[in-house]
């Protein structure tokens, strides 16, 4: 999010009333970036059709702007699957993902008519005895595992040898096989190895070895049963530093390389992009309630911690955001910088955002702003305490106008808390 913009969307929000003494949070994203993220995607990768993962943002404002740009939609549950359909994505271009369908999902996404994923062999025969041999209106891909190993972060790495996700292609290639010669339904091929963390080589190695047990699968039938080739998720994204910075231009030319056949031999290509169209185009802005001193070391307490933030506070080694800090007033806060630590609201020890980090000195009544929140936090977001999940706004900046704040979700209720329990 440009700085400049987050300056006028916070003043916005500190006028208008939408933070204020008991909304000292809000999730704020910027919608002309989130739109100009996908015209990229759809830009670099034009020979794909590309499903957007719920996963790393349900909201419905943001994939209903998803769907008109174009996108559909990737999901993983059933209630992810019915989300989709009352958006009104194309059916075609919605993708259901999961290890663990029940014969009841399998039955509702047949029905509907959306493109299937199967994780495992065993969900090929679940599929068999449903279908039989009719075949459904849609394709139905299997997931193989190319065992191309771990990228950087080791818990969002699906391509290792001992992955829950797919069918490990070294150990079951004729399995594999076999599955294609008898099920003639069984159309398409899916490979997901990770993103963050996952270069770019990692990446197109696992499609290069899809697109050579796709060669099998056609060679064994004698005609083009492969159909469908699905390369699955995104791109590392930069959230500090020492992160590599992609581009799908980068990723595009990666796929070039290694896999020059994937868009000129006929395939049907899908993308399942979250986090790199997500998460750049939201902030997270909160107020310093109160700060005290302990073990001569400031600790500023702030109003989101590991219910937002569950990765970053359980992993932070492996996930890490930017922070910026506000004075009362909406102005960049000025000062020497002093390292302090930053700490949610929650009942452990443990819920810290920052540890020592060099920061203003925080003091109650000002805003931190936690950026790159736009994936994998509010879809992320805990229980534990109870604890009401913010209100989401977004921003736009109008033709010949100024810039907007538009109410996107509202902040929960007591009542939509208490009927969870």
């Amino acid at each position: 999010m440009k700085p400049e913009n987050l300056r006028t969307a916070l003043a916005a929000a500190i006028a208008s009333g939408a933070m204020d003494g008991e909304n000292p949070t809000i999730v704020l994203y910027d919608l002309d970036a989130f739109r100009a993220r996908i015209r990229e995607l759809v830009t670099e990768l034009p020979g794909a059709r590309h499903a957007l993962a719920v996963k790393a943002n349900p909201l419905a404002a943001l994939l209903t702007e998803a769907r008109a740009l174009g996108l559909g939609a990737e999901v993983a549950s059933r209630a992810e699957l019915e989300h989709a359909l009352r958006i009104g994505f194309d059916r075609s271009v919605i993708v259901f993902d999961s290890p663990a369908k029940t014969v009841g999902e399998l039955r509702r996404a047949l029905e509907a008519g959306v493109h299937l994923n199967l994780d495992n062999l065993q969900e090929v025969e679940r599929v068999f005895s449903i279908l039989g041999e009719a075949g459904p209106s849609r394709g139905i891909g299997l997931r193989v595992n190319p065992t191309v190993g771990p990228g950087r972060i080791e818990e969002t790495s699906t391509a290792t040898a001992h992955s829950k996700f797919g069918v490990t292609l070294d150990e079951h290639r004729d399995e594999i096989l076999q599955a294609f010669g008898r099920h003639r339904w069984l159309t398409g091929l899916h490979v997901h190895v990770g993103s963050q963390g996952c270069s770019l080589e990692q990446m197109a190695l696992g499609v290069r070895r899809v697109l050579d047990l796709a060669r099998s699968v056609n060679e064994r039938a004698g005609a083009a049963r492969i159909r469908q080739v699905d390369i699955g998720g995104g791109l590392t994204f930069r959230y500090r530093d020492s992160d590599p910075l992609y581009s799908v231009r980068d990723y595009a030319r990666a796929l070039e390389r290694l896999c020059p056949e994937l868009f000129t031999s006929g395939y049907d290509v899908i993308t399942e992009f979250g986090r790199w169209v997500n998460a750049p185009t939201g902030v997270a802005i909160t107020r310093v309630e109160y700060t005290k001193i302990a073990g001569g070391r400031r600790i500023a307490i702030i109003h989101v911690g590991a219910d937002l933030f569950l990765r970053m506070v359980h992993l932070p080694d492996s996930y890490y955001h930017r922070i910026s800090v506000f004075d009362a007033t909406g102005a960049v806060k000025e000062g020497p910088l002093e390292v302090q630590d930053v700490a949610g609201p929650l009942c452990f020890s443990g819920d810290l955002l920052a540890r020592e980090r060099s920061l203003p000195r925080l003091e109650p009544g000002d805003y931190v702003v936690i950026h790159d929140v736009g994936a994998y936090t509010l879809s992320m977001w805990s229980r534990y305490n109870s604890r009401q999940a913010p209100a989401v706004y977004g921003f736009e900046e109008l033709p010949g106008g100024p810039v907007t704040l538009k109410l996107l979700k509202p902040e929960e209720t007591i009542d939509d808390v208490l009927r969870f329990w």
